[in-house]
Order: structure tokens, then sequence, then C-alpha cells
């Protein structure tokens, strides 16, 4: 195997730069691999659009080491926890979305929610990225994509001069949005009902504190008969944007929200008649919401990932999230192929980890949509899975894992209750170690990392040196028991406070539990050869 990084092509050509473009460029940077980053816009987004990052993404930026970066651009709504449904804000409030406190998630992981705009975290990661190494393009659109078995070609326009230009790479993701022109160009489809209904957008100021009742809602889903939409606070004060639906099966278009008539409907959503506003203005281009995910996430050399592989309501904060996990486990696995460490065989198993969590989260926010539209809160409950399942729970059916005897047989799983198994998200413990207090969460990020209480590393420690000299990959050995200094080096000084070590991970005494760069389990026992086992997951058999 070569180094595919010196043979002139651009390792990876990412297309698209809102949250999971920016994400991916800086996670393969993370890796090692300095990617080539095109988008069409001039800037990164001016609208806030996804204004939550769930706790699973935040440790995914806390492994390339931006989570108090993301942490500090956090929005002004971030204390604010209601999600409500509602007739009008000052009406009767039909259900209440069930929320997580600090305290749960803190049993599950590190860390926490963040409130942040799009528009405000977009320019920290192409800041990042930046840093990094990336070359990010703005004003560049991308015109054509053809692949061959060596590379793929693209060709770019550079809109703010009009020249054309080429650039050929080793490969390619697409994140070019929910109209993805990439996921066109090489003709892949997609399932689910498609556009659910379309929305117009705008921004008002008003003093809506009467009406609130002292609520901090995160967004209000207003149904009744005059309007249906959402309120989302701006500055937690008197700036606020509301997202109207409207039928165009029934001849209404967007030219029909004039500035009057966008204030009666927020005097409608509001519920107050005579209601002061101002509106800021009527100009922002239509919108949809819609609900499909691709058929296929890779196609030759051509990876879809973000809102280009799925689109969801935006019910629950998921979507932003589910693109930039895609990306976080797309990107060591890219980085691996591109050194010549693993076969390519290893890009297959995206498709076949992230594709079937994608259908069930937009299955999940399809549920949440339906009660924002008037059906019964009860009527999809048996359904109905919280966030903090979703979010850490979700476990890979296939994949770059040895399932073993403990494979998954159920995508979800309660986090509170983790198997350990392989192909689920690598459980959080609190440790002590010679630093102070930390999480296992916090030893992955870069290369394998093999867990083992102190009789197991005594037969894995040679069995690790001989992977990681034999493979050429970053594996290392950390031992985890109940007090420190149980093990040779640098291995040593991590203890379990708990004593929960063997239960979350499903170990015997005497076990290892063999986890992925991106934080999952791929492997566990309690003896064997670890280099055989991490050839195959790394498709080089």
């Amino acid at each position: 195997m070569t180094d595919q990084r010196h043979d002139g092509r651009k390792p990876v050509v990412i297309v698209g730069g809102g949250l999971t473009g920016l994400s991916a460029a800086v996670f393969l940077a993370h890796h090692g691999v300095h990617a080539t980053l095109l988008e069409r816009h001039p800037d990164t987004s001016s609208h806030p659009k996804a204004r939550a990052i769930n706790p699973r993404t935040m440790e995914v930026y806390r492994a390339v080491g931006m989570e108090e970066r993301v942490r500090a651009g956090r929005s002004p709504i971030s204390g604010n926890t209601d999600l409500v449904h509602v007739e009008s804000l000052a009406g009767e409030e039909r259900v209440r979305m069930p929320t997580a406190s600090p305290e749960d998630i803190g049993r599950i992981g590190p860390a926490q929610w963040t409130m942040i705009d799009q528009n405000q975290l977009e320019p920290i990661l192409r800041a990042r990225a930046v840093e990094a190494g990336a070359d990010v393009r703005f004003h560049t659109r991308v015109d054509a994509v053809t692949q061959d078995a060596d590379g793929v070609l693209l060709r770019t326009t550079d809109l703010a001069t009009g020249e054309s230009g080429e650039l050929r790479a080793a490969y390619v993701i697409a994140a070019d949005g929910s109209r993805s022109p990439v996921r066109e160009m090489l003709s892949i489809g997609a399932q689910g009902p498609g556009t659910i209904t379309n929305l117009v957008s705008f921004f008002f100021e008003a003093d809506l504190e009467q009406a609130l009742r002292g609520r901090k809602i995160v967004a209000a889903y207003v149904n009744n008969p005059s309007v249906r939409g959402t309120i989302i606070p701006i500055d937690n004060d008197r700036r606020w944007v509301i997202n109207v639906s409207f039928r165009p099966d029934q001849g209404e278009s967007a030219d029909d929200f004039t500035e009057e008539r966008c204030a009666e409907l927020v005097r409608a959503a509001v519920g107050v008649p005579d209601l002061k506003l101002r509106i800021e203005s009527v100009d922002m281009p239509a919108w949809d919401i819609s609900a499909r995910v691709a058929q296929t996430f890779a196609s030759g050399r051509v990876l879809i990932a973000g809102d280009a592989a799925h689109v969801m309501p935006p019910t629950g904060a998921f979507g932003a999230s589910t693109g930039i996990q895609d990306v976080y486990n797309l990107a060591w696995k890219l980085a691996l192929v591109l050194e010549g460490h693993a076969g390519a065989g290893l890009l297959e198993t995206y498709d076949a980890e992230r594709r079937p969590v994608a259908q069930e989260t937009v299955k999940q926010a399809m549920l949440r949509f339906a009660v924002r539209e008037g059906k019964q809160f009860g009527d999809v409950a048996d359904e109905l899975l919280d966030e903090t399942t979703m979010t850490f729970g979700y476990c890979y059916p296939a994949g770059a894992f040895i399932a073993g005897e403990g494979a998954p047989d159920r995508l979800i799983e309660d986090p509170g209750n983790p198997s350990g198994r392989p192909g689920s998200r690598a459980p959080h413990l609190v440790l002590d170690g010679p630093t102070g207090a930390l999480s296992t969460v916090d030893l992955f990020g870069k290369g394998f990392v093999l867990l083992a209480d102190p009789a197991g590393a005594r037969w894995a420690g040679t069995e690790v040196d001989k992977a990681a000299r034999d493979l050429g990959v970053a594996l290392s050995l950390r031992t985890i028991g109940p007090a420190s200094g149980t093990g040779p080096g640098d291995r040593a000084g991590l203890t379990d406070r708990e004593g929960l070590f063997h239960r979350r991970y499903g170990l015997p005494p005497g076990g290892a539990a063999l986890v992925r760069p991106d934080g999952f389990v791929c492997w566990r026992g309690t003896g064997g050869e670890i280099a055989g086992a991490l050839r195959r997951i790394l498709a080089r058999e």
C-alpha cells in the first residue's frame, strides 16, 4: 500500500462549508489530513439555523480540543430549557417536551448540551480548520464531478472572478446541503416523505414577557387556525425569529408575506391582538421542511454526509449533530486509508454504520414533528425515544468492528445501562489519573485504545506492542484498576473511582475492550491476537 497524499492529488476535497463540511476539515486535520474545502456561498451562514449541539457532539469537539472554544461562543439562550407546543404563546400549552437535567447527562458523559447558533459556530470551525492547515475556499462552485478507479476530478468556478478550474482528489466528502448538487451528479436517490411543508422566516422585535409567563423557551411550536409556525428567541430579550408554514398547493407563495401580513401572523402566534412589534425584514428566501435519507452514503470515492445524506424536521435538534457525527466517523477511516494502514474496504463501513442511524433519527424527528402539527403526544409516545437515548444510545448494526457473541441485537440501547458491546459507544466512566479526574471518553480521539484491568494488561501488553509494530497504527494500552500504579510506565495510574469498569464494558476479570479513534468499541475479549482483530477491522485481510 502507498501513501496517497503524495501522488499529486488532493487527499480529500470537501464540498460544502456548513457545519458538516467545516467539521470534516477540522477532524481530518486532527488526524493529519489537510483537506481542501469548497463552498459556493461567499461567507458562512448569516442565519441562526441550527441552534443546539448535543452532548455526544460536544464530546467529539472535546476530542479535537474544541469544546471550550465552542462553549465560549454559545448563544444568549444557552440557559433556556423549555420546548413547548402551544395554541399561542400567551394561550394554552399543549405539550412540554421533557429535557434531561445536567445531572442525568453527567452519568452518561462528560459534556453537556451547548446552545450555539449556526452563524456563530461556523466561523469558529472555519477559523480552526484554517489554523490546522485546511485549504478553505469560499465562493467556489463545483460544476461537475467525475471519478475513476484512481480518484475524483472536480470542475469548479471561482464565483468572485468567473475563472474555471479543476481539482483532482483521492476522495471527496459531499456535504453540500439538502439539495446536494454532488449527490444529484452521482444520481443517488433518496427515500422518505420528501418535502413536508414550505416556510418563510422573518425577524421581529417585541416585548413578549407577559406572554412567556416566566418560561425560558428554546422554541415554541404554534398551531392555531390562523398560523402554524415556530417562535424562537434570538437575544432572549426583544429580538425573535418566526418560521411560518404556507401551502403552495393552495395557491400560497412567499410573496404573500408582506410586512403587514407578517405582523398579523406574529400577533396570532403570540396570542396578543394589539401586540406592539417591529418587523425587521420580509426578504428572506422561502425554505422547506423535508424528511429523506439517501439510498447510499457512498458512491465509489465520494462519501455523502450531513444534509446531503439525510434531511429531517428541525425538531429534537438532531440534524446538525447527526451530520457532524457522520464526518467524525469518516475522518479517522479516511486518514488510515490514505496513510496506507487500512484497506479501502474500511470506507465501505461508513454507509453500513451511519445510514441506519440516520434512518432512525429521521423517524424520531418525524414523530416530534407530528406533535408539532397537532397530533396528540400519547399517540406517538410508544415509539418516541428521548433525546438522551438518541444522542448516546445508538449502536451500529454492522461495520468496522468484530461483533462476537455480544453483537448488538438492536439499533438503540439504554445509555444509562450500556452494554459495552462492539458497535456501541464506549461507555463513560469517571477515572482518577495522575493529573486528576477524567472520563474514559478523554482517552479516545487519536489512535486505537485497549482498555484492560490489571490482569488483562498482563496478557495484552505484548499483544499491543506487536500489533502497533506490525500494522503501523497508533495503539495504546490503558490499565483501569481499583488503585493507581497497576501497570508499568505510562500504562499505569487510572483508578476506577466507582468500580464500574467491568459492568459498563461487559467484561469479566482479565478482559479487555478495544476502542476505535471515534470512541466506539470494536473488539473485546479475554485473550487472543489483537493484531489479527485489528487487521480484520482495518480491512487488511
